[in-house]
């Protein structure tokens, strides 16, 4: 017969088994601080806070993504390009609204009272990559001047951004240049008055075509060539 020795039992001490976090807990924990900036924002602004709600939310998303330095860079690079469509907008002396952001989606501006001139239309869709490619040509700049990697990733970033922009493809501002092309070059006919004789549509013609495609496939080069100069090969992949 064994006798129990009480120095040998195994020692079970209380204790709190760990858990890993839920994935939808550590989310909301990266969105809780955002969110309640967005909030604080809203309370001191007011109506001016909700017009810019958009604004606020895009650099909180691409935070989450990147960091907040490149969010609000990233942020900054579509609003430069929604400004280009607002400043050409406003110089045509059209109805135009301020930009609106859609997060993880991007921007865009309304225009009410845009004419039908396919060279003032292409001028108005080739604005905004034109703008934002130059505001990433400066990122590029003085990235090089600073050796900032973040500068450098934003400039990339904008020149992809502004060049697929450009891809011929309806709701992008290559589809709007693309449909200026070819109304430009189809030297549609329109009558003066009731009973008048037909002329044709302002800001067509084989001439104006032929501008509109230029600065289109130049502007496109443009970017490309900005991506090409501030790719950072990647070893690991």
């Amino acid at each position: 017969q064994l006798t129990p020795r009480p120095e040998l039992e195994p020692d079970f001490r209380d204790y709190e088994p760990i858990h890993p976090e839920p994935g939808w807990k550590s989310l909301l924990r990266k969105l809780w601080a955002p969110i309640i900036a967005v909030i604080g924002l809203a309370v001191k602004f007011g109506v001016f806070a909700f017009k810019f709600l958009g604004l606020f939310v895009s650099v909180a998303a691409y935070a989450l993504i990147w960091g907040w330095w490149f969010g609000i860079g990233f942020v900054a690079l579509i609003l430069v390009h929604e400004l280009g469509h607002y400043v050409e907008a406003k110089r045509q002396r059209l109805d135009v609204s301020i930009p609106r952001f859609i997060p993880f989606i991007g921007a865009y501006v309304a225009i009410k009272n845009s004419p039908l001139n396919p060279t003032r239309n292409a001028l108005l869709a080739l604005a905004g990559p034109f703008a934002g490619g130059l505001a990433a040509a400066f990122c590029w700049g003085l990235g090089s001047l600073e050796q900032s990697s973040l500068l450098h990733a934003l400039a990339y970033a904008g020149f992809f951004l502004n060049l697929v922009n450009l891809l011929p493809i309806g709701i992008l501002d290559g589809g709007a240049i693309w449909k200026a092309y070819k109304l430009a070059r189809a030297e549609p006919m329109v009558p003066l008055a009731e009973g008048g004789a037909a002329t044709m549509l302002p800001g067509a013609g084989r001439d104006r075509a032929a501008l509109i495609l230029t600065m289109y496939l130049g502007l496109a080069f443009l970017l490309a060539l900005g991506m090409w100069g501030t790719h950072v090969p990647q070893s690991r992949l």
